[in-house]
């Protein structure tokens, strides 16, 4: 077959692999970075043959001879059971020794299985087969004049199916393939967000249970929370990722996915929506992952935007499997990006390969030696906590009541004692400079690179927020927040975000976590009691330091059911007084 190469190949520059180690694979909330795709397409032009000039550094160039001289290159089509032919790569050992295979479906990117060739050939000389496919219905396409489309060849047919039954059936497909071709020991799925969430659904549903293990990288646990966690729907994630998909929304999907996007958009038929995102949660199907004991490896991030790390927690809580968590600073693919692409130091790749060399290749190598949860500390990333559990990553609870009238300027309290009777009120409508990200992945991918953002809380327009900030000191943040206040709403619906800051002396801060909540079916101007989870941290607070609550009804990445330029009242009753339960450990 053609490769995706043809024509458009550049030459590959020390200075293009250390800008992907610096800065990541992502260009933008909705862009892969050209130098994390020109390496990709590079590499398969050089493993093919097809690259009219050297076109590669002389490491990636020895790379790929090592693995020319031990191993057979392919270029598959696969063809689906309905007849979809899904675009593959395969990576064959020589020789007549056993070996096991290792299935990568690629991530939701335009370039499909490209991207991560760098790690197919660093897989290959581990030891293992390589299978790498794109999913159905991700990849480029491309009109023509006249009318109609073209598609790369790494983009595979038929319409997204977003990890559901037909995906699985693919991956099905995809083992059987596997095993006329390479007659593998052991079949393994490495994943990268979408890529790993079919991994695990593959893993969970394949008919005959031929999966040995599973690696999940920026991965999700339960895409009904990612979708509509607390009831708010987060848009800005899901816009992304239909852009991402290499083409128009009317070719990539079909009409029944499409309605459902519309759905979702509208805020319609949301019943509907959730059913479709369950179908297509890990979360669903864990106790057939755990009877068939597959090890499972989980890697994420603090701040995960796509996939929010409270979903990916409580799948791997829920697994009885061997299994092995670790969590990282940043966002989406953040940490491991780099790794998959391009060479240099990875420490989230190299431990994934680890442990998927303890597991299927039987290395004896320090993997049974780790604890189950590591957690890196924010924003501190030579500090990480290995935990024998999740569930001890948090030792005690602090509970901060919420105290004093806050607007006109004036912050309330987080203090020791129970306060009630107070009232916040701000006005809807409006974003403000309290926010979650500066943009998908690349405000996480900036935290990564050792570049939080510096939020001034001078700034945060009291009109349209509400705060409490606490007295100084130290805490170990570990585990999950959680907010109770009494919201009264302008309407039958309304939505609150909740953000906790660690504020320093001079007033700037930055964000430890935070957290939507849509109250649906109330009653215009009658307060409500309403609770709800922040995500999940490891942070520690210097002792000069003190911790900022804000509140308010509106951020870029989600749904706003309030009423435009409404005010909203948040209070305290007595005897279930407003707080902010804090997890330390």
């Amino acid at each position: 077959m053609s490769t995706p190469q043809d024509g458009d190949v550049t030459p590959v520059t020390p200075n293009q692999l250390a800008q992907v180690q610096s800065s990541g694979i992502w260009a933008s909330g909705t862009s892969v970075s050209d130098d994390a795709a020109g390496v990709g397409r590079a590499l398969v032009a050089s493993l093919s043959g097809n690259a009219e000039q050297q076109v590669l550094t002389a490491e990636l160039q020895q790379l790929v001879a090592d693995v020319q001289r031990s191993a057979t290159i392919g270029f598959p089509r696969i063809t689906a059971d309905d007849g979809v032919r899904l675009s593959a790569h395969t990576i064959k050992l020589n020789g007549d020794e056993p070996r096991p295979v290792v299935i990568v479906p690629s991530g939701w990117t335009p370039f499909g299985w490209v991207l991560f060739e760098y790690l197919y050939l660093r897989l290959a000389l581990r030891g293992y087969h390589v299978l790498a496919y794109t999913p159905r219905g991700i990849g480029q396409t491309f009109p023509i004049p006249g009318g109609g489309f073209i598609d790369a060849p790494f983009t595979s047919g038929g319409t997204v199916d977003v990890a559901g039954p037909q995906d699985w059936a693919d991956g099905s497909t995809v083992i059987d393939y596997a095993q006329q071709h390479f007659s593998p020991s052991r079949v393994a799925f490495l994943g990268e967000s979408y890529g790993s969430g079919i991994s695990q659904l593959v893993a969970a549903n394949d008919p005959a249970a031929r999966v040995d293990a599973v690696v999940a990288l920026s991965t999700w646990g339960d895409l009904e929370a990612a979708l509509l966690g607390n009831g708010t729907r987060h848009l800005a994630a899901v816009d992304a990722l239909v852009r991402f998909t290499g083409g128009p929304e009317e070719r990539k999907f079909d009409p029944s996915t499409r309605q459902l996007l519309d759905d979702f958009r509208k805020g319609e038929n949301l019943d509907d929506v959730r059913a479709w995102a369950q179908e297509r949660s890990p979360r669903s199907y864990v106790d057939r992952t755990n009877a068939r004991s597959i090890p499972t490896f989980y890697s994420h991030t603090w701040h995960e935007t796509l996939f929010p790390v409270n979903g990916a927690v409580a799948n791997f809580e829920a697994l009885t499997v061997p299994k092995h968590l670790n969590l990282w600073i940043g966002d989406h693919a953040a940490p491991e990006g780099a790794g998959l692409t391009a060479p240099g130091p990875n420490v989230p790749v190299e431990e994934a390969l680890a442990w998927l060399d303890h597991h299927i290749l039987g290395t004896a190598n320090e993997v049974p030696g780790w604890e189950q949860v590591v957690s890196q500390v924010m924003f501190e990333p030579t500090v990480r906590e290995s935990r024998p559990s999740w569930a001890d990553v948090t030792t005690e609870t602090e509970r901060l009541y919420l105290g004093g009238a806050s607007g006109g300027g004036q912050d309330g309290s987080l203090g020791a004692s129970p306060a009630a009777g107070w009232k916040a009120s701000f006005t809807t409508g409006e974003l403000t400079e309290a926010t979650a990200v500066d943009e998908l992945l690349t405000t996480g991918q900036q935290e990564w690179k050792g570049n939080p953002k510096t939020y001034v809380t001078g700034k945060f327009d009291r009109g349209y927020l509400a705060t409490w900030i606490s007295p100084a000191g130290a805490r170990r943040v570990r585990g999950v927040p959680r907010v109770h206040v009494a919201v009264t709403p302008a309407g039958v619906n309304a939505t609150l975000v909740a953000y906790l800051f660690d504020v320093a002396p001079d007033g700037t801060a930055r964000i430890i976590t935070h957290e939507p909540y849509t109250l649906t079916g109330a009653e215009a101007g009658k307060a409500v009691e309403v609770h709800w989870d922040l995500q999940a941290a490891v942070y520690d607070v210097a002792a000069d330091h003190k911790l900022m609550l804000v509140i308010n009804a509106k951020d870029k990445l989600y749904s706003d059911d309030n009423p435009a330029f409404a005010t909203l009242h948040l209070g305290s009753t007595a005897g279930a007084e407003a707080y902010l339960d804090l997890p330390l450990g």
